[in-house]
């Protein structure tokens, strides 16, 4: 027998997955900061002089983007405990499953924010450094209060599309058994039979909406307020 569509269901599933937002973006959190940190990796070795190292940053980058994201999520589940039990004799079996979904998506992520960094800074030019340097700025200096500023507007458009990509990326942590909102939707259709599939997807469709509205709003935000000033220079 079919039971009849139910929107108190939706309400209901609403109110049982809105709790698990904060591992949701606990997951994104913890791949932006690791991804940061490898794509200025990957953007320094892509600037270098060798071409041996030049062409395994390409090579990393290649490969990563061609790797659909949960092939990628199943080979750091998996992989990542074999080889440490079969080189350093470590049985990671019980670690948390989180750690595993942040470093195969920062992976992922890391291979995207590289080419954003480095198209901000072809965007730029390597005038306006040493401009900066010129004036007696040092590198450090030069890079905080010179390109950085400009190459954030540069980059913020595609800063916060590849955001909202790897926060929709992240619903596939469940298929390892994390319990985010994702997957708390699932336990909900599991304790229920299967009944109310389609009422409690709308409810995790309608959060997703939501936040990524948020997302959007607050990169559009920034974009306008980092923007001023190039604004006023063009005007002028």
């Amino acid at each position: 027998m079919t039971r009849p569509f139910s929107p108190v269901q939706i309400y209901k599933s609403l109110v049982s997955i809105l709790p698990y937002i904060g591992v949701t973006f606990g997951v994104v959190l913890g791949t932006v900061c690791l991804a940061l940190l490898l794509a200025v990796g990957l953007f320094a070795q892509k600037q270098s002089s060798r071409r041996w190292i030049r062409a395994l940053a390409d090579g990393y980058i290649n490969v990563i983007r061609c790797t659909p994201s949960i092939v990628l999520l199943f080979i750091v589940y998996y992989g990542i405990p074999k080889l440490a039990l079969g080189l350093f004799g470590l049985d990671l079996n019980f670690s948390s499953k989180i750690i595993y979904v942040i470093i195969s998506l920062s992976l992922l992520y890391s291979a995207t924010l590289a080419e954003i960094i480095r198209s901000a800074y072809l965007a730029l030019g390597r005038q306006q450094y040493e401009a900066a340097l010129s004036i007696g700025l040092s590198p450090w200096q030069a890079i905080r209060r010179v390109m950085l500023p400009q190459g954030l507007v540069i980059a913020l458009p595609n800063l916060g599309n590849s955001l909202i990509s790897l926060f929709k990326e992240g619903s596939l942590a469940f298929t390892i058994g994390l319990i985010d909102m994702m997957g708390a939707g699932n336990l909900i259709i599991s304790r229920n039979y299967g009944a109310y599939s389609l009422e409690t997807y709308i409810a995790l469709a309608i959060i997703y909406w939501a936040l990524t509205l948020i997302i959007e709003q607050i990169f559009l935000r920034l974009e306008k307020h980092y923007s001023k000033g190039r604004r006023s220079l063009n005007a002028a």
